[in-house]
């Protein structure tokens, strides 16, 4: 049976890939997130995120997201509508220099999230639209998003579980060629309490026409900030 000990290997080996992977020539990055939902009452919730993007290990930054919404479930603990905004400070390479250039991004969200169980696989949908303010251009894009979970050394994502995930997720232009981007990722996590958990995994993103390889290390907060006490 994997336990913590042997999780903390496993991380500790993903570290080390990362740095190895780092001083090829072909870059592998690390995103570094984390993720907050809180109950504001039985039926709102605010959502909180940071993602931390590098070009390497860590130090050489990426992208900065910092990202909120409030949402409402339309039903109980299911079916989640969300509006929001998005903060994203990113530093790009040059084109053949080691130099970088900076730009910062504005959004506004609007997603829905509906979520299914299947004996122990959970499977999630997330449809997002989001209206992008870059410099001197305004942008629509759409998101879709299926993630699957499920327990390895329990019935259910209790404390102590370890657990499998997959997702992939495709962006869609409104405007201009469609596709934009997807992003496929597997990973394991584990559940160090019913509202806090850990994951770690491997994400391929495809751009037209590039690819990029991404670790990506994540930390998830569920403490409710609303107790019902009737």
């Amino acid at each position: 049976m994997l336990t913590v000990k042997r999780l903390l290997q496993t991380l500790f080996t993903l570290y080390l890939s990362m740095e190895l992977a780092y001083c090829q020539p072909a870059k592998t990055g690390n995103w570094l997130v984390y993720s907050g939902n809180q109950m504001l009452s039985p039926r709102t919730n605010w959502w909180n995120e940071v993602q931390y993007r590098n070009y390497n290990a860590i130090g050489d930054l990426q992208q900065l997201l910092l990202r909120t919404g409030f949402g409402y479930n339309l039903s109980e603990n299911n079916n989640n509508i969300l509006v929001g905004y998005a903060y994203v400070y990113s530093e790009n390479y040059i084109l053949d220099s080691d130099r970088k250039t900076s730009s910062e991004e504005h959004r506004i969200y609007q997603q829905f999230l509906t979520r299914q169980n299947f004996k122990r696989l959970s499977l999630s949908h997330r449809y997002r639209i989001e209206e992008r303010f870059m410099n001197n251009d305004t942008e629509v894009r759409f998101r879709y998003a299926i993630s699957l979970s499920i327990p390895i050394t329990k019935a259910s994502l209790s404390k102590g579980a370890l657990y499998g995930i997959f997702t992939d997720e495709i962006f869609i232009h409104a405007n201009g060629p469609a596709f934009d981007r997807n992003r496929l990722y597997t990973g394991i996590g584990y559940v160090f309490h019913k509202n806090f958990r850990a994951e770690a995994g491997f994400m391929i993103q495809t751009l037209e026409p590039s690819e990029r390889k991404q670790f990506q290390i994540s930390l998830i907060n569920t403490l409710p900030l609303f107790n019902n006490t009737d």
